[in-house]
């Protein structure tokens, strides 16, 4: 009894129901499915379509678009255009290069290179070559009269020398203007054959030019002085204003006729600068033999003398300076040491 009650009495408390209950519920619910299963279903899928793709496939489907596109790549070679034949001038350079001795290949090459000059502002002679025309014809509209009787004077030598120098001498303020403009006129005039003569390179413009100019003025303004010393010693004044008159209007017309040999030095190429600057130089030395003709003529009138003596004369006053000057300017371009 005891043991019937114990046996009957330890299955009391375990309720299986329940966990029966649960069980039933779980295995109700949609059980998931194994990874391998899906991947089973998913190759067994994708090899399926694969195969039966590729089987429905023809195994020649691919030659076609192989032999469409060679079609194409001929058709393109045929559209091409064809190489144009060697010109006659393509020809005659190759014959060249093969006969003449320095195109041959192999030979050694030299080349000629210049070298990169510095490169100078240049500017501002523009406006120094516009000023001197600029002071020129500011003159020349204002003293008219003084330019026609200037010109006059240069033109007719048979006229009287009183009467033109009287006429002359009555507009001292355009004198000495036209005197301040020769020694202008021919300091730039100077400075351009240096610069295209590559003498002082280096020279600063601002500095060559004022003492190009300033030199002239220097020699005429001694040059005036030592005459009229010469006229008040030898007792002769009436002489030496003479042929200061001779002198200084050869000068006024060499200042002038000089204005368009400037432009031409100073912006034309050097071919022709060069051509224009041998043309200048003929008309300064036929402007200096004038003078000294008109001077000779002039003279014969006031004294008796020789040739060999006024021959004497130009040689020690007239020549000589001249060439002292330049055998310095030589010297100095050419070693550096004044």
């Amino acid at each position: 009894m005891a043991q019937t009650a114990d046996s009957t009495a330890v299955p009391a408390p375990v309720k299986k129901k329940p966990a029966a209950a649960r069980v039933a519920s779980d295995t109700l619910r949609p059980k998931p499915r194994p990874a391998a299963s899906a991947v089973r279903k998913d190759s067994t899928r994708a090899i399926r379509k694969d195969t039966v793709r590729t089987a429905t496939l023809p195994a020649t489907a691919a030659v076609p678009a192989d032999t469409g596109a060679l079609k194409k790549d001929s058709a393109a070679l045929a559209a091409a255009p064809r190489p144009r034949p060697a010109s006659d001038y393509d020809l005659y350079m190759k014959k060249l290069a093969q006969e003449n001795a320095f195109l041959k290949p192999g030979r050694p090459s030299f080349k000629d290179t210049n070298p990169l000059r510095p490169y100078r502002n240049m500017d501002w002679l523009v406006y120094l070559v516009g000023g001197v025309l600029l002071l020129l014809s500011i003159i020349r509209l204002s003293y008219s009269k003084y330019f026609v009787d200037l010109f006059r004077a240069f033109f007719n030598p048979t006229l009287s020398q009183r009467q033109l120098k009287d006429q002359l001498s009555q507009a001292p303020f355009p004198n000495m203007l036209l005197n301040t403009f020769f020694a202008l006129s021919l300091g730039v005039y100077l400075y351009l054959v240096l610069y295209r003569q590559q003498v002082f390179p280096q020279a600063e413009p601002w500095l060559l030019i004022p003492g190009l100019v300033v030199l002239v003025a220097a020699v005429y303004g001694i040059k005036y002085v030592m005459l009229r010393f010469c006229g008040w010693l030898f007792g002769n004044s009436e002489l030496a204003d003479a042929y200061i008159f001779i002198l200084y209007l050869i000068n006024k017309i060499l200042g002038v006729l000089l204005v368009p040999f400037l432009v031409v030095l100073a912006f034309c190429d050097v071919e022709i600068a060069r051509t224009f600057l041998y043309i200048s130089i003929f008309f300064i030395v036929l402007l200096v033999v004038y003078r000294y003709i008109r001077s000779y003529s002039l003279v014969r009138q006031y004294l008796s003398f020789s040739k060999l003596h006024f021959f004497l004369y130009l040689c020690a006053f007239e020549v000589a300076p001249v060439l002292i000057l330049t055998k310095v300017l030589l010297n100095i371009w050419l070693t550096g040491n004044p």
